[in-house]
C-alpha cells in the first residue's frame, strides 16, 4: 500500500506504453496505451498524441504528483531507440511544463529490488511478484510499483 497521499504515475515508454497510476487513496489503475504511427501521418504525431494523453490523464485524476518511468539504456534496434528517445523527450518536457518531478528507474534496479538479481528473467520477475501477493499479467510498469508498495 502506498503510504503517502500522492498520485503517482509509472510508465513503460514505447509504442505500446504500459502505465499504472496510484491515486492518493491507494487505488491502482493500469493499462496499455497505443501510439503507433498512422498512415499518412507525420513522424511527430505519435508524440503529440502521447502528450495529449498525458494531459487528459492528469485532468482525469486532478493532479499527478510524481512520474516514474522505466529507464532503458540499451535497445536491440535503432528504431526502438529513436522511438523511446522521442517518448522520453516528450515526457520530460511535459513534466517540466507542469512542474511534476520525474525519475527514471533502470531496468536492472527494478529486477534487483524485485528478485534480488539485476538480470532476472521475466519468469523470475513474475514468480517474485506472485510471492509478494500480486497477481501478474506482469510488465515492467507494474514492477515499478515495487519501489512504492
Amino acid at each position: 500500500m502506498i503510504t503517502n497521499a500522492q498520485t503517482i504515475l509509472c510508465l513503460d515508454l514505447g509504442t505500446k506504453t504500459g502505465w499504472a497510476i496510484c491515486g492518493a487513496d491507494g487505488f491502482i489503475t493500469s493499462d496499455t496505451e497505443h501510439f503507433q504511427s498512422r498512415r499518412f501521418e507525420g513522424g511527430g504525431m505519435r508524440y503529440l498524441r502521447f502528450k495529449k494523453w498525458l494531459s487528459e490523464l492528469k485532468r482525469s485524476v486532478d493532479e499527478i504528483d510524481t512520474v516514474y518511468f522505466e529507464e532503458v539504456r540499451r535497445h536491440v534496434g535503432t528504431d526502438a531507440a529513436h522511438v523511446y528517445g522521442g517518448f522520453l523527450a516528450t515526457l520530460t518536457a511535459w513534466c517540466e511544463h507542469h512542474q511534476i518531478p520525474y525519475e527514471g528507474i533502470p531496468v536492472g534496479t527494478i529486477k534487483k529490488v524485485t528478485t534480488g538479481k539485476g538480470n532476472a528473467s521475466k519468469e523470475e520477475m513474475i514468480k517474485a511478484m506472485r510471492a509478494k501477493g500480486h497477481a501478474p499479467v506482469m510488465t515492467m510498469k507494474q514492477m515499478l510499483w515495487q519501489f512504492y508498495i
